[in-house]
């Protein structure tokens, strides 16, 4: 194995998950560098945050919850998020000593000799006996395609690249999408732009009232039973609707949230409907959401025929080495802290077992 670096475990991503599976490891007793690994791409720490709109500021961010082991406190809510949890994550990763490397991209895991994994990387290739995948999902933007939209004239971008509000000044905008994302463009372009037009695939439900824990759980229990079956994963946000601040009350009152159904093609001038209703529009704004990043991992063969990778808590039904942290029900901060957790657990059953019988688990297939 010349030219390969061998340890017990690999973590792929170091946004909320990745920081908390590898927090887990070390308190497990497992020594960065010489036990396990935390890879990311990114250029410096934050995870997703740090390529967030600087128009989104500490103070509007939607459910942010602490890493384990150390709070984020005396944060300044009119700092945008991507510094103030860029710096707390920074924070979070010398105080562990968890080592990042950064940034080194993965191509593909595979399976190497005597049941361990390699992990094919920008900076060489790493061999484990078990990974844990917590790459998020903002690298898969999710683009919509519908008839004439390579027609436009004018200009299309997903929230994965909004610059904030300043560049729709004076403009006409169409905004796709019924997510918090749309919502909170919405409310900003608003404010600068000539015209704006909410377009969604189905009606918005606004949620009034606080969310309980109850609530919550529901809602974790439907993204979850779509792993379970192999399916696409949604995300959590996506089945509990969007809370009415006073913000959002204001904008409904104002007009700005009123939605369209979702058009039917695409003009060189805007957006039309079957029925022959048509908007101009300067800027189509695709606030559509993402997709797990997890095309590195298919040469495990993982994935179901629904389209998803099946999970069971955080494992992979199909190879019992692989965690996924931060897919499906983990997608949320408190979640993928529970996640790295749980992850960590299952990895310190299996290191502790016997080679020969991780090896003849793995060869029982699915």
């Amino acid at each position: 194995m010349n030219n390969i670096e061998v340890l017990d475990v690999v973590v792929i991503g170091a946004g909320q998950a990745g920081l908390s599976s590898a927090y887990h490891l070390r308190r497990a007793g497992l020594e960065p560098g010489r036990d396990f690994v935390v890879l990311d791409h990114s250029p410096r720490p934050g995870g997703a945050w740090q390529f967030r709109w600087p128009s989104l500021t500490y103070g509007k961010v939607h459910g942010m919850h602490a890493l384990p082991g150390m709070e984020l406190t005396g944060a300044d809510d009119s700092r945008p998020s991507s510094e103030v949890i860029g710096e707390y994550f920074a924070t979070y990763e010398r105080t562990f000593d968890l080592r990042v490397r950064r940034p080194v991209d993965v191509s593909a895991v595979r399976e190497g000799a005597d049941g361990r994994l390699l992990v094919e990387t920008s900076r060489g290739v790493w061999s484990a006996r078990a990974l844990i995948n917590a790459t998020g999902t903002w690298d898969r933007p999710f683009w919509p395609r519908y008839p004439g939209q390579e027609t436009f004239r004018g200009r299309q971008l997903h929230t994965a690249n909004y610059p904030g509000p300043r560049e729709f000044a004076g403009r006409r905008v169409v905004v796709v999408g019924g997510g918090t994302s749309g919502v909170q463009h919405l409310m900003e372009i608003a404010g600068v732009a000539a015209e704006t037009t909410w377009v969604t695939r189905r009606p918005p439900v606004f949620r009034d009232g606080p969310f309980g824990q109850d609530q919550g759980r529901a809602a974790v229990a439907l993204v979850d039973e779509r792993v379970r079956r192999g399916l696409p994963p949604q995300s959590v946000v996506s089945v509990t609707g969007l809370p009415v601040t006073e913000a959002v009350a204001r904008a409904r009152a104002e007009g700005v949230l009123e939605r369209l159904p979702m058009f039917d093609r695409i003009t060189p001038n805007g957006v039309a409907w079957a029925d022959g209703r048509t908007v101009d529009a300067d800027v189509i704004l695709w606030a559509t959401g993402f997709r797990a990043v997890t095309d590195h991992l298919a040469p495990l063969k993982l994935r179901e025929r629904g389209g998803g990778i099946r999970v069971e808590g955080t494992r992979a039904t199909r190879d019992e080495r692989i965690h996924l942290v931060g897919y499906g029900p983990s997608a949320s901060t408190i979640g993928a802290n529970r996640a790295g957790r749980a992850a960590v657990r299952g990895i310190m059953r299996l290191l502790e077992r016997p080679r020969t019988e991780r090896v003849a688990a793995q060869a029982v297939p699915v």
